[in-house]
């Protein structure tokens, strides 16, 4: 079973900076890690591959630094890893990023065959949006399942998943070739061994750029982003209000005139 899994080297911390002309994240110096959900979606491709066989190959867009995601990928276990890094790429929203990880993937296919299975972390913790997997789903045609916690079964044709829900989860079943998108739920990551360290600091990479990927260059980059940031900022912090004390009973009435006060009800 051929399997990809989607990752995303994000910043490690919260101060980060906003490019103010393009709207978009300023990385240079800052610590990059893999996106932690991403972990879980490597984790959950090396435990199929152990039950079934197959291959795991790991694929991130990013800049030339973003190899070191992949080698991380490839010190717990994958197989191989693919950069897609290209400056034309630079400023992609979701809807740029999920059509030129799909052009990586139909390069990957072109290679390999096949794939069999697509696994991506729920969501990047740098943008929260969870688009990604699923619009690489839609562009490359193949159903999906999103907010996977357990995988039940995998066969050659098909996968059997339960998907977390707000009150509880559902069974679904659904034919390969597919997509899925997991939550911190479904397991437990591995730390990298010794040996797997080894590995990924001699693994060759490859890269995939607009030279050898079949992209259409008005769709990729700001250029192919119809999600534009016209202006970002940092709220002005407020400060003021009014802290009151006293039994719940007193705590009530004080808390009613206060809102009363303000207009609120009356």
């Amino acid at each position: 079973m051929n399997i990809v899994v989607c990752i995303k080297q994000v910043p490690g911390t919260t101060q980060v900076k906003i490019n103010p002309e393009t709207g978009t994240l300023i990385r240079d110096g800052v610590e990059a890690v893999v996106n932690p959900f991403d972990e879980y979606a490597i984790e959950e491709a090396i435990r199929i591959r152990e039950k079934v066989g197959g291959t795991v190959t790991v694929v991130t867009m990013g800049p030339p630094q973003a190899d070191a995601a992949l080698r991380s990928a490839i010190s717990v276990g994958a197989d191989e890893g693919v950069l897609v890094s290209d400056r034309a790429f630079a400023g992609s929203d979701t809807w740029a990023t999920s059509y030129t990880l799909t052009g990586a993937i139909r390069a990957l296919i072109k290679e390999k065959g096949k794939i069999d299975l697509i696994i991506c972390g729920k969501q990047a913790i740098d943008g929260d949006t969870a688009q990604v997997g699923p619009g690489v789903a839609e562009m490359l045609d193949i159903p999906f399942v999103a907010w996977v916690r357990k995988v039940e079964e995998v066969t050659d044709s098909s996968i059997k998943v339960e998907r977390l829900m707000e009150y509880g989860y559902d069974v679904v079943e659904m034919p390969l070739p597919g997509l899925i998108t997991v939550v911190k739920e479904i397991n437990e990551p591995r730390l990298a061994s010794l040996k797997g360290k080894m590995k990924a600091k001699s693994a060759v990479i490859k890269a995939l750029n607009t030279s050898n990927m079949e992209l259409d260059p008005e769709r990729i980059g700001l250029k192919g982003s119809p999600t534009q940031v016209f202006r970002s900022f940092v709220p002005e912090r407020k400060s003021g209000g009014e802290k009151i004390t006293g039994e719940v009973a007193e705590l009530a009435q004080k808390g009613f005139t206060v809102i009363q006060n303000l207009g609120v009800v009356k």
